[in-house]
């Protein structure tokens, strides 16, 4: 049963890949994954382009030639999207002179024979999720810390006083927003430690990372739309970005940053909507991008209007020094929004995650987080609120960092003279490891899910599916005897194949 569930993994692994290199996924007329037809996808884009005003009213469109040669699609494509256009109302024809935006007293909205049939237009895929489903013994897939060292008995206590200082709290929701006494304890603490001018009304409280990049993707991407990603990067993103009908541009990430001229070039040619990064302590290599290009970073993204998305749940976890300040520092236009999860090492359980972004994109971010629960969980938003400005928790933050060092070197002991090569990071949770040429990720993650060990293979962080000589290995979740142990194991099983 185990075995059958890690060959289906591996299927949806190699199916994840959207594109073959930056050039080609400049071509990529679509994600392939979507379940309706290629000129849907192509009507889908231009509806949401004329939804947006980027095309107004009685604006001339594209020839039916230049949109299939933007789109790399079929000009039979293009003409069957202006149709069905041109038959919903959306636009209208004159005569010799081409398509042109509709007013919206035209607009006809007939379901179509898909919508009415209910098909999706994504099939859902989440290959890590089946990868962490999978009872194992040795845990190498999860990137969370091992509860054994968390506080617990601590956190126990606070959970009481909770309901001591708060009676009502389960009678009770949480403003959409988020509580307003942990939005202003947070505005104060990003304030002091991470120099970041905000104030309580710039903050949302998510349950979690992964449902605040699910917020911005909804709002900000639509199909067809281009989205800049780093190389590798986290994988559920990609899966968001995939669902939402985006194209994605690969960018690659190394021990020095970015390639700033090929980003800009980029941004110049492609307008992308969006540039999704995790650049203190990345997901899965470790690297951390230097002070000198975040502000450069920032600069481009106000001059070509790309929304840079910084997803940052590693910011504490650091084993020399204080990282550089968060790209949202250098922000002054309001093209920043800034992720910040507490649930990798504070209390994973409470699922907290704050987003920090300028008006007026903040009331839109509500409105989407009112449709998307209405307010995360009151009770965990006031016991985390205690629990995080425990003078206690703050001191343990740094117990907690010695302890991962550790466990950091005891994995990389273990995979000393093994052939095996990677960057030793300054923080994180993960060692980013690239294989011999004689071993194959996906083989041994095969045989390694067969002796209870689990990993994330490097195809599933690549926007190009093309890493199959990479994987992530976490090092947090295991224990120091359980680490030593599953590392034999799995560099044992390596040597077999």
């Amino acid at each position: 049963m185990q075995a059958a569930a890690v060959t289906l993994s591996l299927q949806k692994i190699r199916a994840a890949g959207i594109a073959e290199g930056s050039a080609k996924a400049m071509k990529q007329p679509a994600n392939m994954e979507q379940n309706h037809p290629l000129f849907r996808q192509v009507y889908d884009y231009m509806v949401n382009r004329i939804v947006r005003e980027e095309w107004k009213v009685h604006d001339k469109l594209p020839s039916i030639r230049m949109l299939a040669e933007e789109l790399q699609v079929h000009r039979l494509t293009v003409f069957k999207a202006y149709r069905e256009l041109a038959s919903s109302g959306r636009v209208y024809v004159k005569d010799k002179s081409g398509y042109y935006v509709a007013p919206a007293g035209m607009l006809r909205e007939e379901p179509t024979a898909e919508a009415a049939a209910g098909v999706p237009a994504y099939s859902l895929t989440n290959p890590m999720s089946d990868i962490q489903r999978m009872p194992v013994q040795y845990q190498f897939s999860q990137a969370l810390i091992d509860p054994g060292l968390l506080p617990n008995l601590f956190l126990s206590d606070y959970v009481k006083k909770v309901f001591d200082l708060y009676p009502k709290v389960m009678g009770t929701y949480s403003s959409v927003q988020g509580d307003p006494e942990l939005r202003s304890v947070l505005s104060r603490h990003y304030q002091e430690h991470y120099k970041l001018q905000l104030s309580p009304a710039e903050l949302l409280i998510t349950s979690g990372a992964q449902q605040a990049i699910n917020l911005i993707a909804g709002l900000v991407l639509g199909p067809m739309d281009y989205v800049l990603v780093e190389r590798p990067t986290y994988s559920v993103a990609l899966d968001i970005f995939r669902r939402a009908g985006a194209r994605l541009l690969p960018v690659t990430i190394t021990p020095e940053g970015y390639d700033l001229e090929a980003v800009e070039e980029l941004m110049r040619t492609c307008r992308p909507r969006m540039f999704y990064i995790n650049p203190t302590h990345h997901n899965p290599t470790g690297h951390t991008v230097p002070a000198r290009q975040r502000k450069l970073l920032v600069e481009l993204a106000e001059r070509y209007r790309c929304l840079l998305v910084e997803d940052d749940p590693f910011r504490d976890i650091y084993f020399g020094g204080v990282p550089p300040a968060p790209f949202f520092a250098y922000d002054t236009e309001g093209w920043v929004i800034y992720i910040s999860s507490f649930s990798k090492y504070v209390a994973p359980g409470l699922r907290i995650c704050a987003v920090a972004c300028r008006h007026p994109f903040m009331e839109r971010l509500i409105t989407a987080k009112s449709m998307a629960d209405n307010g995360s969980p009151l009770l965990n938003q006031k016991i985390f609120l205690h629990y995080y400005t425990s003078p206690r928790l703050q001191q343990h933050l740094g117990k907690l960092r010695i302890a991962l060092q550790v466990h950091k070197e005891i994995m990389e002991e273990e995979l000393a003279g093994s052939g095996w090569e990677w960057t030793a990071p300054e923080g994180g949770l993960n060692l980013w490891i690239k294989l011999p040429e004689s071993v194959s990720a996906a083989a041994l993650l095969q045989r390694s899910m067969e002796q209870s060990i689990s990993f994330v293979p490097g195809e599933l962080c690549d926007p190009l599916g093309e890493m199959t000589s990479w994987l992530r290995l976490s090092y947090s979740f295991a224990s120091e005897n359980v680490l030593r142990e599953g590392m034999r194991k799995l560099m044992q099983l390596a040597r077999e194949l």
